[in-house]
């Protein structure tokens, strides 16, 4: 019986209805999101370089069925040494470590296009591809931060040439894991192990990369890795538009998901691909509470564990007000209720004083995650429930990549509370339907560089 809850956004078409979203979850530094979670009691500080705390996060995931986990990367130190870096030590690496301890759940790690020779890129992903029977997935990024130059002995260069270089990358990579051809066969014991003619060089150079190829990795279940990449503009969206299967995005609301993500599938169409190959998938970020008031005191314990005098001085500037919060644990006064002005071009800002107007405490606003670069919601199973719906239904977004203060019981949370809510409502699968990332996903079959995109700088022979 589908028991999906009826929403405003009910009148939307019926194939809308009928979608099911994508749910990954992010991991990293084995602790959580929030900063001061490796500071918890009942969090081991040295989990950070524990590979067995990330394959119980991973399998966790698994068990609910999510579609993917995520690992970002810096390659630099994000953070002082006082506290604990928000990233892995090496997403790839680490990622293959999860391919044997998992089954079905697919594996996105992050790599710079911007340093690594698309060579080695290429070898490393598809390798991870191979060994985790078709589960891969690569965020390709340039890297766009100083410090990460500075750690290869380069100045940052401008923005032109960096995706200048990713473009270049991004054919080498896709060349290369093209070079074994499906037609090369299965090892023959009287005769060849492989068909030499249908394993061939590739012969690209560009202004930046190069190589001869080819790679000597056989396909994977799915081809080749599936392709995430960040929304953007200009550059960004273009190479999005041309390569990506997966788009990650940062709106702040509704109404910004929805033009995000339809942004994203014109560009798909300006390179020639079908809008409906491209998957648009946003940040969010959940505490799942048996009340809202469990939840948000969740966060709160966090909090207390940092200095929140920054935050509260923001807040009284996104609520318009002069001056310090002085009763941070009070809700606001009549006569700053009557002062409070959200900022009409900005999200949080408006819903600070949604929150403000309903009678929650400065400290319970900034509980809220008034501040958290992606919505977040500190609730019930249901309410969270309810905010996905929400999201997908009203066709901002095609699935979500689930933030989690505590890696250690937020995941465990809403796999166990959330997840049946979703599956009740037929918004989320009962369960792996296929053994691929490119199955979960529902993508398209691919193997090498879309022949519907014109190749660039790198599309040239030697």
């Amino acid at each position: 019986m589908n028991n999906r809850k009826k929403s405003k956004t009910d009148e939307g078409t019926s194939e809308t209805k009928n979608k099911q979203m994508i749910l990954g979850v992010t991991l990293g530094n084995n602790f959580g999101t929030h900063p001061a979670t490796w500071r918890m009691p009942h969090v081991d500080p040295r989990s950070y370089t524990n590979i067995d705390a990330t394959v119980e996060q991973a399998r966790t995931a698994e068990r609910g069925g999510l579609h993917f986990v995520f690992m970002p990367d810096r390659l630099f130190m994000a953070g002082d040494p006082t506290s604990a870096s928000m990233f892995n030590m090496d997403p790839i690496i680490t990622l293959s470590a999860v391919a044997q301890a998992t089954a079905r759940i697919g594996l996105m790690g992050t790599a710079s296009t911007s340093f690594t020779e698309p060579y080695l890129l290429a070898r490393q992903l598809k390798v991870l591809d191979v060994i985790s029977r078709g589960r891969a997935g690569w965020n390709a990024v340039p890297s766009y931060e100083s410090a990460a130059f500075e750690n290869f002995g380069k100045a940052l260069p401008p923005r032109e040439n960096k995706y200048e270089r990713l473009h270049e990358t991004m054919q080498v990579v896709h060349a290369l894991w093209g070079s074994w051809g499906y037609e090369a066969g299965e090892p023959d014991q009287a005769g060849m192990y492989a068909d030499p003619s249908h394993i061939r060089p590739v012969n690209l150079q560009g202004k930046h990369v190069g190589t001869r190829g080819p790679l000597p990795v056989p396909p994977s279940e799915q081809g080749q890795p599936v392709i995430m990449m960040p929304a953007s503009s200009g550059y960004g969206l273009q190479a999005a538009g041309m390569y990506a299967n997966v788009v990650i995005g940062m709106p702040n609301s509704i109404e910004e998901g929805r033009a995000l993500r339809n942004t994203v599938r014109e560009a798909a169409v300006q390179a020639g691909r079908d809008p409906e190959e491209i998957k648009f998938v946003a940040f969010v970020g959940y505490t799942v509470g048996d009340t809202e008031r469990q939840a948000l005191d969740a966060r709160r314990a966090l909090d207390d564990q940092i200095d929140v005098h920054g935050p509260l001085s923001r807040l009284s500037a996104y609520l318009g007000l002069h001056g310090e919060l002085v009763r941070p644990d009070e809700p606001l006064t009549a006569a700053q209720l009557a002062s409070v002005r959200a900022h009409p071009h900005d999200a949080r800002s408006v819903r600070a004083v949604e929150l403000a107007k309903a009678g929650w405490s400065p400290r319970d606003i900034l509980a809220h995650g008034v501040f958290d670069p992606n919505p977040y919601v500190a609730g019930t199973a249901e309410q969270i429930a309810d905010h996905l719906q929400e999201w997908f239904e009203a066709e901002a977004v095609d699935g979500f990549v689930t933030n989690f203060d505590d890696f250690h019981t937020g995941i465990g949370d809403f796999v166990d509370r959330v997840v049946p809510i979703l599956r009740e409502r037929g918004l989320l699968h009962d369960g792996y339907e296929g053994e691929t990332l490119r199955d979960h996903l529902g993508l398209p079959a691919q193997y090498g560089l879309d022949p519907r995109i014109a190749t660039g700088p790198a599309g040239k022979t030697r």
